[in-house]
């Protein structure tokens, strides 16, 4: 196999860390499929990013809580170019619920968080796990958060999601091992439109300035960042499986104010 025959499915691709993802893997020579679920304008131009990047892409629409949409997803990049050499699980989603507002989730809020950011990454690895046992390469990576070690985020739900999306990980490590690595990429805030649903512009600029004086790097996670580890961890790491690696500009090393 040569560096361009390799493949990586990407879900969530359509925006934010997944469009990093996607166009750093296809700087990097990768011919990429791209799992997108609603955003279809926004899916189309990383398409196009792609392949001005010299590319050859793949746009395919798939909900990953469906898990006949994930086994098309995997299938459409197989028939297209008959491997898959790594799975990025991006997909995911959340509720905005401080949490001290313990009514502010109720059971489907839980269900619909945890069906996208546990079962998603489930069903996509199930239905890649062939292609990528054979690939000789293979390899998973989730994105999980920080959330799933400190609790906070933007919901306890969703933090419980991503606990829950580690434990996820390290399973599939040892089950899919040796053929196969599986490791998770956990960020903390990163500055993407994610928290744009919840703060109006000063609140989003506060935030921000927060994180740059709290955090020992003194400066906020940028979606590349977390492609760029992305990238080294389905294209080296040969001997690396069952990892969770923070990426969040230090502030977990905080104590005394860490970052909500």
């Amino acid at each position: 196999m040569t560096e361009s025959d390799r493949v990586a499915v990407v879900t969530g691709a359509a925006t934010g860390i997944g469009a990093a993802i996607a166009r750093r893997l296809a700087g990097g020579g990768w011919r990429v499929a791209l799992g997108y679920r609603s955003s279809e304008a926004e899916a189309k131009a990383v398409a196009a990013d792609c392949e001005a990047l010299g590319a050859e892409v793949l746009l395919h629409r798939a909900d990953v809580v469906a898990d006949a949409d994930c086994r098309a997803l995997a299938g459409a990049a197989l028939e297209r170019w008959g491997r898959i050499d790594a799975l990025v699980n991006n997909a995911g989603t959340t509720k905005f619920v401080a949490a001290p507002d313990l009514e502010g989730l109720n059971a489907e809020d839980f269900a619909q968080i945890f069906e996208v950011n546990l079962l998603g990454a489930w069903q996509m690895t199930r239905a890649a796990a062939a292609a990528l046992k054979a690939s000789g390469r293979g390899a998973v990576v989730n994105i999980s958060s920080h959330s799933g070690f400190s609790g906070s985020g933007s919901s306890l739900a969703y933090a419980a999601s991503k606990g829950a999306l580690n434990t996820l990980t390290l399973g599939l490590a040892r089950t899919l091992a040796p053929e196969v690595r599986v490791n998770a990429v956990c960020p903390g805030y990163v500055e993407t439109d994610w928290a744009r649903r919840a703060l109006d512009d000063e609140a989003f600029e506060a935030l921000k300035q927060g994180i740059r004086e709290v955090a020992p790097l003194k400066r906020v996670t940028q979606a590349g960042d977390v492609a760029e580890a992305v990238g080294w961890f389905v294209e080296g790491g040969a001997a690396i499986t069952g990892q969770l690696l923070v990426i969040d500009g230090s502030t977990h090393l905080t104590v005394g104010e860490p970052l909500r």
